[in-house]
């Protein structure tokens, strides 16, 4: 079957669009292009946008979304009550430079390239990300030292986890590699030509694991041979050898695609023994076919993949939602939401040397960010023109951590110098990591498991390891007036004021439980933090 590169550029094509003259330039600030898209999709549709959050949502969103926890009360109330017309650009560039902003891309990241957890997750990669994005690099970057790791380099030994944990696998590490850094998922072409989307054929997967199909574990270590080749029985015709093809099919010449020799197959051997016993990988090749896939996947004509791939991924973490839907999925059949912003993102992106915190700092930026999660009637628009700000479900480590910062003592986050304060959230953070390991890591079809309805209900786990008679319900336990009391409380979990229903229903269930209030007050925080306003990033 002849190759059909037409169909895999016709991808890419459906993906971008056309501009129009009034389209923004290089120039444009990135989140000044996001608003002028957005709102063009908005208007066309003929609904209205919901308006912006209010401050003490915007706070709490955006400290969530940046360093993965709730704001503390000291920081809610100050950010609401500052009146500096720059107070949002501040905002985001303190919290973009706080040592959290690492840790939390560093999960986020961690769970994009180990969707499926478990065993996969040694420690050794969430560390080398979190140093990486710690040192500000950039996700190119990132790309070549994940896909080309050097275990010499006790620095890079972590970026080697990717490729070690699938590497007993190639079929899974072909597809793999190809949603993480692609955004597209060719397991279905293993088998046969995609059914339903006609850019993805068989030479596409098995052009792919050609540039996978020499990496090896030699001993522990990750090593890789200097020749192999891929064939493959196609659905129709004779066996076929596979070359190295990209997704755009762009094929490279190989003159090493052939079978190893039993002499070489021998100095393999050999090398492998000796590898283990110095500890250390085996040579280089003197060719590379992972190289050449890093090599080609960046080259001009097909690295619009890779610059899309995060820039839809990057949107989906900001906005909840992709740009493209599923997030592996990138083809012609299921074209963007917005296609010239994403080929805007891209190319700017791309221009600017896959600069993730420059991207990131667009997006928040934005007035489309920005938008309240409430819609001033039921009919609420489409999800896909971002018009009103979509719910996220926390993850794991920012369910536990927010829990942590609801539950202490808000004076201990006050008065102290920013490096203090952090190390004081970063030791927050770390006691909560166990708690977290219980709950679910969200999907884009989230529902609240029984597992964690069971934990916050039935168990005993939340009332002692956050609901204890220290921190904020000492606090409250020591206020002579009830008001003030659950006003503590309701800005320790919410970072707002209470409403005046809520006042009045919270005191009222304390003055009827005045014989026991240390237990009414918990029973309050407990109703708090277990509710879906808690739940959620909205």
């Amino acid at each position: 079957m002849p190759l059909r590169p037409t169909f895999a550029l016709a991808a890419l094509a459906a993906l971008s669009g056309s501009a129009r003259a009034d389209s923004p330039t290089a120039a444009t600030p990135v989140h000044t292009a996001i608003d002028h898209y957005v709102d063009d999709a908005i208007k066309a549709a003929g609904v209205a946008p919901a308006p912006q959050a209010d401050d003490a949502t915007f706070v709490r969103r955006l400290t969530l979304d940046l360093v993965g926890r709730i704001p503390t009360p000291a920081e809610a109330s100050a950010y609401v009550k500052a009146a500096d017309a720059d107070k949002r650009a501040k905002l985001v560039d303190r919290l973009l430079a706080s040592p959290g902003f690492a840790r939390h891309q560093a999960a986020q990241f961690e769970a994009m390239l180990n969707p499926e957890g478990g065993g996969r997750r040694s420690g050794a990669l969430g560390e080398y990300l979190r140093t990486a994005l710690a040192a500000g690099k950039s996700w190119e970057r990132m790309y070549r030292e994940l896909m080309l790791p050097d275990e010499a380099d006790a620095t890079m030994k972590g970026a080697a986890d990717f490729l070690k944990s699938r590497v007993t696998d190639t079929d899974k590490l072909t597809n793999d590699v190809s949603v993480s850094f692609f955004g597209v998922n060719v397991s279905c072409a293993q088998c046969h030509d995609h059914p339903l989307v006609k850019d993805w054929t068989q030479d596409h997967f098995y052009g792919m694991k050609a540039f996978l199909v020499r990496t090896y574990d030699a001993g522990g270590s990750l090593a890789e041979r200097g020749f192999g080749q891929v064939k493959y029985k196609a659905n129709k015709g004779p066996e076929k050898l596979a070359p190295m093809m990209f997704l755009t099919g762009a094929k490279l010449d190989d003159a090493t695609a052939r079978e190893m020799t039993k002499d070489e197959q021998k100095k393999e051997k050999e090398l492998i023994e000796q590898a283990k016993k110095d500890k250390k990988a085996p040579p280089r090749p003197a060719f590379s076919a992972r190289a050449k896939l890093v090599e080609v996947s960046l080259k001009e004509g097909n690295a619009d993949f890779f610059s899309r791939s995060v820039v839809n991924r990057m949107w989906h973490r900001y906005f909840g939602s992709g740009l493209v839907n599923p997030l592996d999925q990138m083809h012609s059949e299921n074209p963007p939401s917005h296609p010239e912003l994403l080929a805007w993102l891209a190319k700017d992106t791309a221009s600017h040397g896959y600069d993730l915190k420059r991207l990131i700092r667009g997006i928040v930026m934005s007035q489309a960010y920005s938008r309240s999660s409430r819609y001033p009637t039921e009919a609420t628009p489409d999800r896909k023109l971002f018009a009103v700000a979509q719910l996220k479900p926390f993850t794991p480590l920012q369910l536990s951590t927010s829990l942590k910062i609801a539950a202490a003592d808000p004076a201990q986050f006050e008065g102290k110098k920013a490096g203090d304060l952090e190390k004081t959230l970063e030791q927050l953070e770390s006691s909560g990591r166990g708690f977290a390991s219980l709950i679910a890591v969200p999907t884009d079809n989230f529902q609240v498991g029984v597992g964690e309805a069971l934990l916050f209900t039935n168990g005993d786990r939340v009332a002692k390891e956050f609901l204890t008679d220290n921190g904020v319900l000492a606090r409250a336990k020591g206020l002579t007036d009830k008001k003030a009391a659950v006003a503590l409380l309701v800005r320790s979990a919410y970072g707002r004021e209470p409403t005046a229903a809520e006042s009045t229903a919270l005191v009222a269930y304390v003055e009827n439980r005045a014989d026991r209030l240390p237990e009414a007050y918990r029973q309050v925080l407990w109703a708090l933090v277990t509710g879906p306003e808690f739940r959620f990033v909205y």
